[in-house]
């Protein structure tokens, strides 16, 4: 199914003038970058849209009420989900990651957030060194 939908997406992709494909076969860091940037700016506001299904700001009556985190909008907090996912493999096709390879690199990330849960994982240790390994294997 993952396949699929970066199937679809490139499809789209393509119809606004974002042709992620291409940047398989002619790889343009200057291009990706400026694709990449306008796919993070748009996430980040799908974001906001989806905070705003919730009673998140403090000041509010509800978040006085203790409802500061209750979803009020389910139905449009999911849609606001599935446009992250149209954004995040855009993103994903940006720096040249297919289906398989989110998958791959997914599994081997998975690993590493296990152990880091195992060893007492703690901000003020935080080292990125675990994830110098994980690559796509292509």
């Amino acid at each position: 199914m993952l396949d699929e939908m970066f199937r679809f997406q490139a499809e789209l992709n393509r119809r606004i003038g974002h042709d992620t494909e291409s940047l398989h076969d002619r790889w343009d860091p200057l291009q990706a970058g400026k694709w990449l940037n306008d796919y993070m700016m748009a996430a980040a506001n799908e974001l906001e849209e989806l905070r705003d299904c919730t009673y998140w700001k403090h000041w509010c009556r509800e978040a006085r009420e203790g409802r500061r985190f209750e979803i009020h909008d389910l139905q449009n907090a999911r849609v606001e989900v599935i446009d992250l996912l149209f954004f995040w493999i855009s993103l994903a096709q940006c720096v040249g990651l297919s289906a398989q390879d989110v998958y791959e690199l997914y599994l081997q990330k998975l690993k590493v957030n296990h152990r880091r849960q195992d060893d007492n994982y703690s901000m003020q240790n935080k080292d990125e060194g675990d994830n110098r390994d994980i690559r796509v294997n292509r």
